[in-house]
């Protein structure tokens, strides 16, 4: 059972860690997908929704008559072309992934509605901290929407542009390394093996003689096919994603979150300069950027569906197929073998070799490789650490152990540990908070301001007359998030661990996002960062290790008693002002409001001698503990 529980643990753990982060949002893959249709040409825009028309026979009540819909509410009732690209990657794994959850599933529309009024919410956020509380709830709803919607974050690096080799790549040369067989899966790739599935699908539209149903079908599955590209072609334009990725995952999220936010200035390979932004931080110009190339794609594949351009589809072994492109994303690491250069016969036809480069052209050149040139990385707080904290605490007792002390005092105290833990912030999004640790350390505590008696008679020489005197503990800490009650995790997963892994991992982003009820979500303010984490963390001090004097009253006279105490607090609320983090450290300082109790334990009387020993009873209290933090991550 040890064994399980370790194993249990630690795939939590990985499974936590490994969560890179995906590139734009839902509503912002949706408006540049929807400028660059509208961009179209009036002819372009007449011949797509042909197109539409032919693919949405059958599908009428799931799919927009138009191919994007101007008009969607709040609580949309169909879909449009446009939120294709936003469903895709994010929502699912492969385009037939895709096509089977827009036309069949309950929960898509769901998501699109969340979609939508996250969009409203960034456009009326005034400041980082609404964007980001924002964020936040929108996550939880897609999380609890689409139950796969963190597992498929999580899988691999395929939102990322590969960084170039050497500065003297050409395009061409790029996009060879995109997509050659066991490379790392990457967004251009991505985009490039299904613009190819899409324009092959296209022409077989456009050649062969196919029925009414056929017809239907294959133009649906090339609709599938494209949206899917666009949604990695819109990813290479985020500049968290142009930076490349590589490295540990606390530097790959870091480096991503960094960039994102700050921007970052991007060259196209046709030489145009730009300041790029990232996920949820799209400017107006970020979208009409990007949609250019969009449009360009787009285009080919209406050139590719009406028989302008003549391609060579029959070299392609999936173009035979009338159903989308089952490549899953999720579970493919690397490039499958799709395409060789050097095995390109020429042809009056156009191949993939003639009309990617076109597209790819408008997009951002990536980042360097690790090494001389790179562009600098930066680090999020994920993975392991050690760190020392400090305290000063301070609290509100309620009478003292004696059954008879009913007043009520202040007490203080300070406190020093040693910490290890593992960071998990933002696993999902910035407000996410599976934070772990256990500490040890000491403390030592002020005498309370209530006196042990109303009428302080003789007490014995060296007694202090306050309720509770100055003592020390051993103290010890342990943070860990739950899914629906503290410390369910523990018990549930190695049950999990050998019934349900998939369940377990969903459970594990639950609990580190707030939990099943989010209350414990973080709350970002312009002042700080509020939580409430009553239930995530315990402290236990052991009080008398060495001997503790204590002055009780009764009604035949002062007892004067040696004891030890066990005291549990609980914070509540946790308020966070500062926090800085810099490469592989990081420190803060945290407010924490407690409550708590104080259970006496191994009594005896030292005088009078011979009297019956009283009854001592816990101690109720409330506190505040002002926390120094320090953590350096390995």
């Amino acid at each position: 059972m040890r064994k399980l529980c370790f194993r249990s643990t630690l795939l939590i753990l990985i499974f936590l860690i490994c969560q890179p982060a995906t590139a734009w949002i839902f509503p912002e893959h949706r408006l540049i997908t929807f400028l660059a249709i509208q961009k179209l040409s009036n002819e372009r825009r007449i011949s797509l929704n042909k197109l539409w028309f032919e693919a949405r026979k059958g599908n009428s009540d799931r799919l927009t008559e138009s191919i994007i819909d101007p008009s969607q509410g709040l609580e949309p009732t169909q879909i449009d072309f446009a939120t294709w690209a936003g469903i895709a990657g994010d929502h699912s794994c492969s385009p037939i992934d895709m096509m089977e959850i827009i036309l069949n599933s309950d929960w898509i529309l769901n998501v699109v509605s969340i979609a939508a009024k996250l969009e409203v919410k960034i456009n009326e956020s005034r400041n980082l901290s609404e964007r980001i509380n924002s964020l936040r709830d929108s996550d939880i709803r897609f999380q609890r929407a689409d139950e796969e919607y963190a597992l498929r974050a999580s899988s691999n690096n395929v939102h990322f542009l590969l960084a170039r080799r050497d500065v003297d790549m050409g395009v061409e040369e790029y996009l060879e390394d995109c997509l050659s067989k066991d490379e790392p899966m990457n967004a251009l790739g991505a985009y490039s093996w299904f613009h190819m599935s899409a324009m092959n699908k296209a022409a077989r539209y456009a050649s062969e003689k196919l029925s009414e149903q056929e017809k239907s079908q294959l133009i649906l599955a090339a609709f599938a096919d494209e949206a899917f590209a666009i949604h990695f072609l819109e990813d290479s334009y985020a500049s968290g994603h142009v930076a490349g990725t590589w490295g540990p995952s606390a530097v790959r999220k870091g480096t991503h979150d960094y960039y994102n936010e700050k921007g970052l200035e991007v060259q196209t390979w046709d030489g145009k300069r730009f300041i790029s932004l990232g996920d949820a931080f799209m400017r107006q110009e970020d979208v009409e950027f990007a949609a250019e190339s969009i449009k360009l794609s787009i285009e080919q594949l209406i050139m590719a569906a009406t028989g302008e351009w003549e391609l060579d589809y029959q070299t392609d072994v999936l173009s035979s197929y009338n159903t989308p492109d089952t490549l899953n994303v999720c579970t493919n690491f690397l490039i499958p073998q799709r395409v060789n250069k050097t095995e390109l016969v020429a042809t009056s036809k156009k191949d993939w070799n003639d009309y990617l480069p076109e597209v790819l052209m408008k997009t951002p050149v990536p980042g360097l490789a690790e090494g001389l040139g790179e562009i600098p990385r930066y680090r999020t707080e994920m993975g392991v650490f050690y760190g020392v904290s400090s305290s000063l605490n301070a609290g509100w007792v309620h009478g003292g152990f004696g059954e008879n002390q009913n007043s009520s005092g202040a007490s203080g105290g300070l406190e020093i540990n040693l910490r290890l833990g593992l960071g998990l912030d933002g696993v999902l999004n910035r407000s996410g908070d599976g934070l772990i640790f256990i500490q040890g350390g000491f403390r030592q505590d002020a005498s309370t301001s209530n006196k042990f008696s109303e009428n302080v008679g003789t007490i014995p020489q060296g007694s202090v007359p306050s309720a509770i005197p100055g003592r020390s503990a051993y103290a010890f800490r342990l943070r860990l998030p739950f899914w629906l009650i503290p410390g369910d995790m523990l018990v549930l997963a190695p049950i999990l661990a050998l019934t349900s892994p998939k369940t377990l991992t969903k459970m594990a982003v639950t609990s580190a996002n707030g939990g099943l009820i989010p209350w414990q979500s973080g709350i970002a303010s312009p002042i700080g960062r509020f939580q409430f984490v009553l239930g995530r963390e315990i402290g236990v001090s052991f009080y008398g290790a060495k001997e503790t004097g204590i002055l009780i009253p009764t009604p035949d006279g002062i007892v004067y008693m040696s004891y030890s105490s066990t005291k549990l607090d609980f914070p509540v609320l946790e308020y966070n002002p500062f926090h800085t983090f810099s490469k592989n450290q990081s420190s803060s300082m945290n407010i924490q409001f407690t409550v708590g109790v104080d259970l006496p334990r191994k009594t005896s009387v030292i005088l009078p001698e011979g009297v019956q020993k009283p009854n001592l009873i816990p101690v109720w209290n409330i506190g505040m503990r002002m926390i120094f933090d320090w953590r350096r991550y390995f």
